[in-house]
């Protein structure tokens, strides 16, 4: 009984409505145009979690949109990745303006056009260094490298047994400075210790690299939605929670990856919540280091409905708390 209420509410949230329609993502102008409108929300002076700005990003390309993914990929540019299998890069200036924009499909898998649950990205990291990007697909609940146009597959590899189910899979993955890569499933594993989630001592896309798995238990923060690096060394982890009040809540925590380790539960701090005025379903999320400032950027996903928008807010965060005394082995008995 437990999940009939959270199961209604994802179905009046991210399904369509009666008044409403759907957006499907088929490609029909081909136009690679994309504008930014500011969001009237004024800028926050205290707390943790700033507001500093945001924008409603529309673009006349019916496959923009479905947001699932973000990453900071150089100063003002921004690469996103949709669950449709299609990826947005583009450059957005100070004043609003957008420039080298640029919005196309990811190649297939096995040539050839495939299904949406196919081509679900959720998740994505970029590495600096050489360009490319991974991505995790939850449909087929694999994770892909990118070469840096984004044009061929390098390599691929499934998940290791069990199988994550299809809508519940890899939702937020991220790399750490130590070369680990940590991927949270989105509600895999009805386990009464938490969700489960890999920790890769390698590269996740090539197959047979050695894994773990571990569990969070994100005490009612809601579901992963996605996760980023800090520069601590932290990761900082976004949830989503449906609800009455608000559809949407999205709540942002800390977790120390020093606590992950074959089979053990995980937790993290609290750190804030989504202003409500500027709460939506957001499943995307990078962390930029500027002028020795830490700023977290989030978008949302519109899940193509006419009711929902795609947002891109840029928030800084201000005095991180400090990782918790306690010792870690007890805190995730």
């Amino acid at each position: 009984m437990r999940r009939i209420v959270p199961a209604l509410l994802i179905f009046l949230a991210l399904g369509p409505l009666p008044g409403t329609h759907m957006r499907f993502p088929v490609l029909q102008t081909g136009s690679q145009q994309i504008a930014a409108r500011p969001l009237d929300y004024p800028a926050d002076t205290a707390g943790v979690l700033r507001f500093v700005r945001g924008w409603r990003l529309v673009s006349p390309n019916q496959a923009f949109g479905g947001l699932s993914s973000l990453a900071v990929i150089g100063p003002d540019r921004f690469q996103f990745v949709g669950d449709n299998g299609w990826w947005t890069r583009l450059t957005l200036h100070s004043d609003g303006r957008i420039s080298d924009a640029g919005i196309a499909t990811l190649p297939a898998e096995q040539g050839g056009k495939q299904r949406k649950w196919q081509r679900d990205v959720e998740s994505m990291f970029h590495d600096p260094a050489s360009g490319k990007s991974w991505m995790a697909f939850e449909g087929v609940n694999q994770v892909w490298r990118l070469d840096p146009d984004l044009t061929k597959v390098e390599s691929r590899a499934r998940l290791p047994e069990p199988r994550w189910p299809g809508n519940r899979g890899p939702e937020a993955m991220v790399r750490l400075a130590d070369g680990r890569t940590i991927i949270f499933s989105e509600d895999a594993d009805d386990d009464p210790r938490g969700r489960e989630a890999l920790a890769f001592t390698g590269d996740p896309s090539v197959p047979g690299t050695n894994a773990i798995r571990f569990f969070y238990d994100s005490q009612r923060k809601g579901l992963v939605s996605d996760a980023a690096p800090l520069p601590d060394g932290r990761i900082l982890l976004v949830h989503r929670r449906m609800g009455f009040r608000s559809v949407f809540t999205t709540v942002l925590a800390i977790v120390d990856p020093a606590d992950i380790g074959p089979g053990r539960v995980i937790r993290s701090q609290w750190l804030a919540r989504v202003p409500l005025p500027l709460a939506d379903n957001y499943e995307g999320a990078a962390v930029e280091v500027r002028g020795g400032r830490t700023y977290v950027w989030l978008v949302s996903d519109d899940n193509f409905n006419s009711w929902q928008r795609t947002l891109l807010l840029q928030f800084e965060l201000v005095g991180l708390p400090p990782p918790p005394k306690t010792d870690s082995k007890k805190a995730a008995r």
